[in-house]
C-alpha cells in the first residue's frame, strides 16, 4: 500500500514555479535520504517517478548509479563464471589423475551459462578478452588452494584461446 510520502512523491508536477521548485527540490532530498535508509522503499518510489513521467522529483543521481552499479555487476558475473570454468580447466590439465564426472560437468555448465550471458549482453563480448586474464589470475589462485600445487605450476598467462575455452569438445591437453 502507498504511504503518503509515495503518493506525494508521485503526484503530478506543478508549473516551475517558486513553490513548484521547491517542493520538487525537497522530494529530492527526501528521496535521497530514503536511499541510505530504505533502499527498496527508495527503488519503488523511484519506479513510480519515472513511470508517472514526474522526472523533476527522481532522484536522478543515485538512479543513475544504480544503472551503472547494474552494469558493473553483469562484468563481475562474467568474470566470475570464466574463473570457475577456467579453475576446472586447469585442474583438468594438472591433475589429470583426478579428473572425473564432476569436473567435466562442471566444465560444460560453465560454458552453457556464460555463452547464454554472453548471448543476452552482447555488449559484453568486446571485454571477454580482459575478462579471462582478471578471471585467469583468480582461477590460479584458486587451482592453487584446491590441488595443493605451487602457484608456479600454472602458466602466469592464460594459454588457452577464447575458442578452446568455449569449444564443448575441448579439453587441456586434447582429452
Amino acid at each position: 500500500m502507498p504511504t503518503a510520502k509515495t503518493r506525494e512523491a508521485t503526484a503530478t508536477p506543478t508549473p516551475a514555479s517558486r513553490d513548484g521548485v521547491a517542493a520538487a527540490a525537497r522530494g529530492t532530498l527526501e528521496s535521497s535520504a530514503l536511499y541510505e535508509q530504505d533502499f527498496f522503499a527508495w527503488a519503488n518510489t523511484q519506479a513510480a517517478l519515472l513511470r508517472s513521467g514526474s522526472l523533476a522529483q527522481a532522484d536522478i543521481a543515485h538512479i543513475a548509479e544504480e544503472i551503472e552499479s547494474m552494469g558493473k555487476s553483469e562484468l563481475r558475473e562474467l568474470e566470475n563464471r570464466l574463473a570457475v570454468l577456467l579453475l576446472h580447466q586447469l585442474k583438468w590439465q594438472f591433475q589429470p589423475h583426478r579428473r572425473g564426472r564432476s569436473w567435466e560437468l562442471t566444465i560444460k555448465e560453465q560454458r552453457r551459462k556464460l555463452k547464454r550471458h554472453l548471448d543476452q549482453n552482447p555488449s559484453l563480448g568486446p571485454r571477454l578478452t580482459p575478462a579471462i586474464d582478471d578471471a585467469y589470475g583468480d582461477a590460479i589462485l584458486e587451482a592453487a588452494r584446491e590441488t595443493d600445487l605451487p602457484e608456479e605450476t600454472f602458466p602466469a598467462v592464460c594459454t588457452y584461446t577464447v575458442e578452446q575455452i568455449f569449444d564443448d569438445r575441448w579439453l587441456p591437453n586434447g582429452d
